[in-house]
């Protein structure tokens, strides 16, 4: 009976050991998998597809600069434009296609932009699904959810950015 558990306690720790690995693993290659190019500086029009008709406005029409850059297993957005500036996070890679998401809090609101796009060199296309939360001031409850859907187009400005590899 000894001579089992010695086996099922090391089983489970083989075992174990395994599971972790695969999910550092996995963790770090999202980033890496991002092609180079990805980083550098895209000028980008998003054009309203569809929305939700809870009272919010969102924009029909915008042209924006987009910085794309990483710094170790880190990925910046920034925006001249705005002086928006946000941490993505990559949630899927699969060659010139990627997925990644920002989230940003402001007051009593949460937007949430969910960006799937596909390279093409120098262009990209893609779709951007937006979600603004509004919380209550007092009990910090969601009130309402608002979501947009954009079309994206992006064109190549200039170089890369990758430091900190």
């Amino acid at each position: 009976m000894k001579f089992i558990k010695h086996i099922l306690l090391i089983f489970g720790l083989l075992f174990g050991l395994n599971v972790t690995a695969e999910t550092l693993s996995a963790g770090v290659s999202k980033v890496e998998m991002v092609p180079n190019s990805f980083y550098g500086s895209w000028r980008v029009t998003a054009k309203i597809d569809k929305q939700s008709s809870n009272g919010v406005y969102f924009k029909p029409q915008t042209v924006d600069l987009w910085n794309l850059s990483r710094e170790g297993s880190v990925i910046n957005l920034n925006n001249p434009f705005t002086g928006a500036s946000a941490s993505v996070t990559v949630d899927y890679v699969d060659g010139n296609i990627i997925r990644f998401t920002k989230t940003g809090e402001y007051d009593n609101k949460k937007l949430t932009d969910t960006v799937d796009l596909k390279l093409n060199g120098d262009t990209f296309t893609g779709i951007n699904s937006l979600t603004l939360e509004t919380f209550s001031n007092v009990d910090k409850s969601l009130i309402k959810k608002d979501t947009a859907m954009y079309v994206l187009r992006g064109e190549k400005i200039s170089g890369s950015s990758i430091t900190g590899k």
